[in-house]
């Protein structure tokens, strides 16, 4: 799962370049053969502007949004690109570069703010913004909510509580209902999570649902809401002066029970680190099992990633890298029944987890996780997993993105029970998040394909592509290359037609 490959080359950099949008889509030129079953869109979003006249964005997550098509019928492959038509007169950013996710026919896309797009799928047009914030108490929303099979949405947001103290609420959109009424009008709060630090809440990415519970990993990363509220210009340029850490409260994992809506509180403590991304959580005979891609520490990773450090050549890329928290996937095991009895014992009884959860006498219980995958300066990143069948529950496979000091050179596969892995890699190639797609009729948990857009600046006579890789074993299927440059995209889903 390691990269070997060195980029002093630093083809990684056009990543970070200005592209301009397509007045139409183009035809992608097709190497391999495209699955005929695999028919509909893949939608990704990312930054696509890095500069506004001589004016130069300074972080990662200032770019403008732009937000890409691929179409896939019989066999061709076209693509397509459209900036997100800027709403004027903000003072919360609405630049939706993070993701994009379905609301009942419709689909948003997003970045953190209270702020979400709806866009049509088919010419990517931007067709209203909408304040989540109008119709249920949140300053934000993640970019990464659960959608269950039949439509419902859940997400996670921070709040101003009563007295302004701070709290997260867990927002619910039901399904598109016979009335066809929006449903964003009829989103509620769930269940409120306590926070840590009355005034500054964590910054919080993404969080875990099984079909019972509601796991929120609160990180020291924390935003200072009164510079966060005051200090947003239209492009978002303090940003990054919002954050701060706190060195002293490690992180605090909460579970809430998800049909009674009910905190359950239990202090689970464990040593500081940076989340974004949950990979999956499932229940297990009264644990919960959590598998987090983590970042050791306390100081915030974004730190790392302003545009400057990013497109520096290759040897400083790599000192920049050395300094940052490192990457390491984990498993953490929450058990659900805690007796008093225990006081000082591991409370884990499952079989097959190293992690241990350790009642203590102030009636915290202290987490050690198991570690699936670690390298230095290697992570495994943007997971994805076969997410229709498998969210919530008992899993074996898990896709991701390698980063190799931060630039993104290969694509991995790992099975979270055994730790084997799956590289897929090429010498001057930059991948994204892979998407995994699912053969219609698939039996087993790794029945199906995974999608990833790839730059390749020096190795060949196309500049990007579209790779179709086997899930089973990581082998290539297809690729669809494109005549020109593709810049780094975050998040995105496929749309079957």
């Amino acid at each position: 799962m390691y990269s070997r490959v060195e980029h002093p080359a630093g083809g990684y950099k056009k990543l970070f370049e200005t592209v301009e949008e397509l007045s139409s889509p183009i035809t992608a030129h097709v190497k391999g053969r495209i699955p005929i079953w695999l028919k509909g869109s893949l939608l990704r979003c990312g930054p696509g502007l890095f500069e506004v006249g001589s004016e130069p964005f300074y972080h990662l997550f200032d770019g403008q949004a732009l937000l890409h098509k691929f179409d896939f019928k019989e066999g061709h492959v076209t693509y397509y690109r459209r900036f997100f038509s800027y709403f004027k007169g903000v003072e919360v950013t609405d630049n939706a570069l993070v993701n994009v996710y379905p609301v009942g026919e419709d689909f948003y896309a997003c970045t953190e703010t209270n702020f979400i797009t709806r866009i049509d799928p088919e010419n990517l047009e931007t067709i209203k913004k909408v304040d989540v914030s109008k119709y249920i108490s949140v300053n934000g929303v993640t970019a990464h909510p659960h959608i269950e099979n039949d439509g419902t949405v859940f997400n996670i947001g921070n709040c101003f509580g009563k007295n302004f103290s701070l709290a997260y609420n867990i927002v619910r959109i039901p399904p598109l209902k016979a009335d066809k009424k929006d449903p964003i009008t009829k989103c509620e709060v769930v269940v409120q999570f306590p926070c840590s630090d009355r005034f500054k809440p964590s910054y919080v990415h993404s969080f875990g649902l099984t079909p019972n519970y509601i796991v929120f990993v609160e990180t020291p990363v924390k935003i200072n809401l009164l510079k966060f509220l005051s200090s947003w210009s239209l492009w978002g340029a303090n940003y990054m002066d919002c954050f701060e850490s706190n060195e002293n409260m490690g992180v605090w994992m909460h579970v809430a029970d998800k049909k009674k809506g009910k905190y359950l509180n239990i202090k689970y403590r464990t040593s500081p680190f940076n989340l974004f991304h949950h990979i999956n959580t499932y229940e297990d005979n009264g644990f919960l099992v959590v598998d987090l891609c983590t970042w050791k520490g306390y100081e915030f990773v974004y730190n790392y990633l302003y545009l400057a450090n990013l497109r520096e050549n290759w040897e400083e890329v790599k000192k920049n890298a050395q300094k940052a928290p490192q990457p390491e996937v984990r498993r953490y095991v929450l058990p659900l029944n805690i007796e008093k009895a225990d006081t000082g014992k591991n409370l884990i009884t499952l079989p097959n987890t190293t992690a241990t959860a350790i009642l203590r006498s102030d009636d915290t219980i202290w987490l050690e996780p198991e570690v699936i995958f670690s390298g230095p300066r290697q992570a495994f990143e943007f997971p994805q997993i076969n997410y229709t069948k498998y969210s919530g529950k008992l899993y074996t496979y898990a896709y991701g993105l390698g980063l190799n000091h931060f630039v993104p050179d290969r694509l991995c596969k790992m099975n979270v029970k055994t730790k084997e892995t799956w590289v897929w890699q090429e010498t001057d190639a930059y991948p994204s998040e892979p998407i995994f797609v699912s053969q219609p009729d698939g039996l087993e948990e790794d029945d199906g394909v995974i999608l990833s857009i790839v730059i390749s600046p020096g190795s060949g006579p196309k500049p990007a592509y579209l790779l179709i890789l086997s899930a089973k074993d990581m082998s290539e299927v297809a690729r669809a290359e494109v005549d020109i440059n593709i810049p780094v995209t975050f998040h995105g889903l496929f749309k079957k037609a």
